[in-house]
């Protein structure tokens, strides 16, 4: 009987410290550190695009990311996988839990990767529920939307920003 009372013991006190230890709940987000020392978090956006053939689809990927040093300290990005046809800068309509606005992003190597400088486009994001981004793949290609359920997303700028040593957006 004793015995049965110090295992009880014991493994409420593993859980207890279980719990105390337990990492935040950043939903889907995936924090990662880079070789060169920028700290992202990524998240898949929950719908699928077609690729130019059409037989596979694919979910871009939006990445927040942050630099201990260096300008620009944050930054944003939605990876792809067709490429738009922009060479420099695309406008993109941005939806942020209703609210719509068009911003110019610019577009990355191969016009794979559409990026976004700057903390104001992070900061408009923190307490969001959902994001929709939305851009046109060429002039005669149609458009490409992105949505993205945001769970988790003030506990990954926290965790970006801690890792920065920085404040939060």
């Amino acid at each position: 009987m004793m015995r049965d009372v110090v295992i009880a013991a014991a493994l409420l006190l593993a859980a207890t410290v279980g719990v105390a230890r337990a990492e935040p709940n950043m939903g889907n987000w995936s924090v990662r550190s880079g070789n060169d020392g920028q700290i992202t978090a990524s998240l898949h956006a929950s719908n699928k695009l077609i690729t130019g053939g059409g037989a596979l689809g694919y979910s871009p990927v939006l990445t927040l990311a942050c630099r201990p040093d260096g300008e620009p300290r944050w930054s944003e990005w939605l990876q792809l996988d067709d490429a738009v046809s922009a060479s420099r800068k695309i406008t993109i309509s941005v939806v942020v839990d209703g609210g719509k606005t068009d911003e110019s992003w610019s577009v990355g190597p191969r016009g794979r990767t559409l990026v976004r400088d700057g903390n104001d486009g992070i900061k408009r994001l923190v307490s969001a529920n959902r994001l929709t981004l939305s851009w046109r793949f060429g002039l005669l290609s149609g458009r490409g939307e992105a949505d993205f359920e945001l769970a988790g997303l003030s506990e990954a700028i926290g965790q970006l920003a801690a890792s920065c040593n920085t404040d939060p957006p």
